[in-house]
């Protein structure tokens, strides 16, 4: 069985960029992930990386047990400058004899 073409295979920098998404508003760990669809185990990878890089914050509950996340200014800013990039790269089709020359450098 075959995988559609449609369906294409997300980068990390998008992941990052839908969890951010949902996090603006403080988001339990379940929301993430179901939107974001994430496995619980990439969830889980995520939070962790995103946290120490500072672009999620844990919220606790009264016994210090993490109840849900929240977006940083630090992530928040890395989402604006992700949805530019996203912007700019759909405005210009990519020339693709730049990306794959076909004249090849002949070595000596």
């Amino acid at each position: 069985m075959s995988i559609p073409r449609r369906v294409r295979e997300r980068d990390r920098m998008s992941i990052i960029a839908e969890i951010l998404l949902v996090a603006q508003d403080p988001a339990l760990k379940t929301q993430i992930m179901y939107r974001a669809n994430l496995s619980f185990a990439q969830l889980m990878v995520y939070l962790k990386f995103m946290t120490e890089l500072g672009f999620l914050e844990t919220i606790r509950d009264e016994n210090g047990e993490p109840k849900a996340y929240q977006a940083t200014k630090k992530g928040l800013h890395y989402l604006k400058a992700y949805k530019e990039v996203r912007a700019l790269l759909q405005k210009q089709p990519v020339n693709e004899a730049l990306v794959y020359p076909k004249r090849r450098l002949k070595l000596q």
